[in-house]
């Protein structure tokens, strides 16, 4: 809560320069964008989906294109209405 504060204070100092809130805006954006980002990952989950890959590949839980073939041939052979 205090630090909510503190920020809302910053922001009332800089308020009447339109320049310094032009650049906190543009900070602003580049934080939600890459709040928002549904592909960004640490290294351990990026790890861990690594893993469990193989995992199914071991299993046999896998499928492989056959020389000529296209993705939507493909997709379809494996049940997918396409």
């Amino acid at each position: 809560m205090e630090l909510n504060a503190q920020i809302w204070r910053d922001i009332a100092e800089i308020a009447d320069d339109e320049a310094l809130m032009i650049r906190l805006a543009k900070y602003l954006k580049c934080l939600t964008a890459k709040k928002n980002d549904p592909t960004e990952m640490t290294k351990e989950e990026f790890y861990r989906h690594i893993e469990e890959a193989e995992a199914q590949y071991a299993r046999g839980e896998y499928s492989e294109m056959l020389p000529g073939e296209d993705l939507t041939t493909h997709l379809r052979r494996l049940g997918y209405g396409i």
